[in-house]
């Protein structure tokens, strides 16, 4: 894993999009890359200019506070409402999408003692949480009468689209939240300002205007495309050797189903990574390529859980105990991320994310200008 491009992309974007404040997400352990060193990457590249960690559970909001960080942290998956003690015991600002959200978190803060804090987010057209009816009258008050004590600290919402073509949708998402937003500050009776909030990766990049009070970006931080001018550096690499070689003759078959079968003498190599390690079985039948010796050999035959298999006829110089890079640079060939995902049918977040624990994660780091 490449830290240091990890922190380039992180301050182009900070860049792009006017210099606002990020909340970096971190949930799923740092897109699969690991989240204490991502973690503490972050806040040497952000020191001042970050508000918080976005992660998605309150048992990823612990473990980010096991890392030492002591600042904000927003849960912004809607949490059961017996998780809500905990949230407070491990000071976890909370994104609340009903009034029984609320409740409850109230309920926990007079229950424990502890001060509570939570994020509305409203729906303009996700769809899968938040308040449908924030554009109503007297919303925000409702909002404060459930709260008590607890702390109404942020309001955001999400795009579905930034990353598509046609931004259209985007465009209307964001003007229904300034309509709610407008109806929030004109209702509220509190009198400390709201943290607004609505940028994802490809919004911060698409449309750097509607970047509110901070911006909340993810896959562009871990090297993932999302459209628009701005790309980003490849931050995560992936390595494995190869075990053994094998001389094989014309008709042998390889893998579960013999799927494959040498169309003349051939030579092959068996790695050390498959589907355990989350290399995506779906690079099967023909999609999937790997890099041995700066060359560009195919994947052949299906990926078991441990093992796959590339054809190394012509690299006569090849041997057991090469490394071989399914994604990442070897000499002038490169695998980028988003090919392996476009290979698979999925996007970039699904492959990063499958990367299981078995596969090692070694960190270096470059100059960060």
């Amino acid at each position: 894993m490449d830290l240091g491009a990890l922190v380039r992309n992180t301050r182009r974007l900070h860049e792009v999009a006017g210099r606002a404040p990020l909340i970096p997400m971190v949930k799923a352990d740092a897109y699969g890359l690991g989240l204490p060193a991502v973690s503490s990457a972050f806040r040497e590249a952000l020191e001042g200019r970050m508000l918080a960690f976005g992660v998605a559970a309150v048992a990823e909001g612990e473990a980010l506070r096991d890392t030492g960080w002591k600042g904000d942290v927003i849960v912004f998956s809607p949490i059961p409402a017996e998780e809500a003690v905990r949230a407070l015991e491990a000071r976890l600002t909370v994104a609340v999408s009903s009034f029984d959200g609320v409740r409850d978190l109230a309920d926990a803060a007079r229950s424990t003692g502890r001060r509570a804090v939570f994020h509305t987010e409203v729906d303009t057209g996700m769809g899968r949480a938040g308040f449908h009816d924030a554009a109503e009258p007297e919303w925000a008050r409702k909002v404060e009468a459930a709260a008590g004590e607890a702390v109404w600290a942020g309001c955001f919402t999400h795009f579905h689209s930034a990353d598509e073509p046609d931004l259209a949708s985007c465009d209307a998402q964001w003007e229904r939240f300034q309509r709610i937003i407008r109806r929030i500050d004109a209702d509220r009776t509190g009198s400390d300002p709201l943290l607004y909030h609505a940028c994802n990766s490809a919004a911060s990049i698409r449309r750097p205007d509607y970047r509110a009070d901070a911006v909340r970006p993810g896959i562009f931080l871990y090297g993932g495309s999302v459209g628009g001018d701005v790309t980003p550096e490849a931050v995560a690499s992936v390595r494995a050797r190869i075990s053994l070689v094998r001389e094989v003759p014309r008709g042998s078959t390889l893998g579960y189903g013999a799927t494959y079968a040498a169309s003349r003498a051939e030579r092959w190599g068996t790695v050390n990574a498959g589907y355990g390690d989350g290399v995506p079985r779906a690079l099967w039948p023909g999609r999937g390529r790997a890099l041995v010796r700066g060359r560009s050999v195919r994947i052949i035959g299906r990926i078991s859980m441990d093992v796959l298999v590339v054809d190394l006829t012509g690299i006569t110089a090849a041997q057991a105990g090469d490394v071989v890079t399914l994604i990442g640079r070897d000499g002038d060939e490169e695998i980028q991320l988003d090919e392996v995902a476009d290979r698979c049918g999925t996007i970039s977040y699904e492959i990063l994310t499958g990367l299981t624990p078995r596969l090692p994660r070694v960190y270096h780091r470059g100059a960060d200008d």
